[in-house]
């Protein structure tokens, strides 16, 4: 006898969540950060200074460069999306808000991927609950489409989502194409053109963004996946090896354009054999991922019995495993650890709403109750430090920013405070809502973690978005500078990062060259520490040091100025 499913679920249970409210909580998460902001360093005003080049047609389509540095991601697709935005941009729109509208539909298009994929994978004979003797289990779909809800909840409440999912950077493009080409394996036994297309544009936009071994890997073990499914019509059989077929020859063709276009790079950095290295890669894990982990994990433990039944593996267990296994590989060995583990988030989303028709309801409520002391606390450190910023009351939260942020002006914004306001109030009733009766519904236990999630994005990014956005942009420091040069016709630099380099580009609007070049430009910015490095030093014969800069809150964060001994009154 076959051993059956762990879900036991009622009819009852599986109620969907109101589409205009998921609608407006996926507004509400998705717009925070994309607004009102100024590029941020580090990796944010990099991206953008290359897709600012391609723009105004300072770099090859094929080989984007800044300043003759390539990209620290060997990345294409980021890049011209960006730049295209900035060209059909009107005048009248700012271009970094510009290169950001792309993204804010790249972020769009993961959080649909996430939940069609749930669904579809929510879809399949193994995941379906158990079949009650006088009936009135869940029906298949709507089974699938509260599934598919808890999956996007689960996806959101994901402490590492917020921040690098509102970057214009390689990591969010990356993460958008795993996420659709994740939907076209889930759907591809029910569908045929959408998944087809979403695989094609899932893979090759995922090698075209900086990952072609990642997608390699992706492509492949799908196709391995798919040609063992557990499938218990014998028709299928044929159905399955054209699936996976396909599915293969996909990826040799992305590795060929991978190939074409040079893509390819060996970056494998293996982890140190030190307890600092592993400890730090295990908090990592560990906060990055929550609560998707833990109920990952639950998942796997209550459906064992299913992810390989009969020597064969159930799609819906083995496919979001297999794609969070690389993603978490790619994190162990490779320097960016917490981008590469972006690319896990989807998968674990989908493995973490397949926890919840098996989660016991103290389970619930310990989860429930956790939530809700470290998000209301958050909340009121939010709200406490605001009020410290507008009043000077309570007097030593004030004094903290003073400390970290000197020179940082506070003032008072009527519409983020009325929105900061309606979040917090809608916090309330959701706690209100968790706590009263009402029918069960599996999707619960995830609604305050996503809800606490999006409210705490959305506080920072109104309330603290000044205070942010003094301190994680160049501008403070691009605008000291400026304050000394008095606007040059160029400028030279001596070991200024990409960052740094586009940053004064964008905040400063200067012609930017490298040390040496033909041009004479009066004036010289070197990076600190790049003259303590072993870098070629400044030659005394042509430059003499004029001040040093330094970032406001940015202690690593100092800038040299050098002028020209031979320019007089510059």
């Amino acid at each position: 006898m076959n051993q059956p499913t762990p879900a036991i679920v009622a009819q009852g249970a599986v109620r969907r969540l109101p589409r205009v409210a998921l609608l407006l909580f996926c507004i509400a998460y998705v717009l925070p950060g994309f607004l009102g902001r100024g590029p941020w360093k580090s990796a944010d005003i990099t991206a953008f200074g290359y897709m600012a080049e391609l723009a105004r047609g300072g770099a090859n389509w094929f080989s984007p460069q800044l300043m003759g540095l390539p990209p620290e991601v060997d990345a294409l697709l980021p890049y011209w999306l960006g730049a295209w935005a900035m060209q059909l941009a009107p005048a009248w729109i700012a271009p970094d808000f510009a290169a950001r509208i792309a993204f804010v539909l790249l972020l769009t298009l993961t959080l649909f991927a996430t939940w069609y994929g749930t669904y579809y994978l929510a879809r399949s004979p193994e995941a379906q609950p158990v079949a009650f003797a006088f009936g009135g289990e869940a029906l298949p779909p709507d089974y699938a489409r509260a599934m598919a809800d808890g999956g996007l909840l689960a996806f959101i409440a994901c402490l590492g989502l917020a921040q690098l999912s509102h970057e214009t950077t390689p990591a969010l493009a990356q993460l958008c194409f795993t996420a659709l080409f994740f939907y076209a394996l889930a759907a591809l036994p029910y569908r045929t053109v959408i998944p087809a297309i979403g695989g094609v544009l899932g893979l090759s936009g995922l090698a075209l963004s900086g990952a072609p071994a990642v997608a390699v890997l992706f492509g492949t073990g799908s196709a391995v996946i798919h040609l063992l499914d557990q499938s218990p019509a014998p028709e299928a059989t044929r159905q399955k090896a054209y699936r996976a077929a396909g599915i293969a020859l996909l990826t040799m063709l992305v590795a060929l354009l991978a190939s074409w276009l040079d893509l390819w790079r060996w970056r494998i950095e293996l982890p140190e054999a030190s307890w600092a290295e592993w400890r730090s890669l295990g908090r990592l894990l560990l906060w990055f991922t929550w609560p998707a982990w833990p109920l990952a994990l639950w998942t796997l433990w209550r459906w064992r019995r299913q992810l390989v039944r009969g020597g064969t593996p159930s799609r819906h267990l083995a496919l979001p495993l297999w794609f969070a296994g690389v993603a978490v590989g790619a994190t162990l060995t490779t320097a960016s650890a917490d981008r590469s583990l972006l690319l896990a988030l989807p998968a674990l989303a989908a493995l973490a709403a397949f926890a919840l028709p098996t989660l016991e309801r103290s389970v619930a409520a310990l989860i429930d109750w956790f939530t809700l002391i470290f998000f209301s606390g958050c909340v009121f450190t939010i709200w406490v430090v605001w009020i410290a910023l507008q009043t000077g009351v309570p007097r030593q939260p004030a004094a903290n920013v003073a400390r970290l942020a000197p020179g940082f002006e506070h003032s008072f914004s009527f519409v983020p405070f009325l929105i900061a306001i309606a979040a917090t109030l809608a916090w309330v009733w959701l706690v209100k809502w968790r706590v009263g009766r009402h029918r069960a519904a599996i999707w619960k236990s995830l609604v305050l973690p996503a809800g606490g999630a999006a409210l705490c994005w959305l506080l920072l990014m109104t309330l603290w978005l000044p205070l942010l956005d003094f301190a994680r942009s160049y501008a403070p420091l691009v605008h000291r500078t400026m304050a000394v040069l008095q606007r040059p016709d160029c400028v030279e630099e001596h070991g200024l990062s990409r960052g740094q380099i586009a940053a004064f580009q964008f905040h400063g609007h200067l012609l930017v060259k490298p040390v040496g070049s033909p041009a004479s430009c009066p004036w010289l910015i070197a990076d600190k520490d790049a003259l303590t490095t072993g870098s070629p030093s400044i030659d005394p014969k042509l430059w003499t040091l004029h001040s040093t800069v330094h970032h406001p809150s940015d202690r690593d964060e100092d800038v040299l100025i050098y002028k020209r001994r031979d320019q007089r009154g510059s």
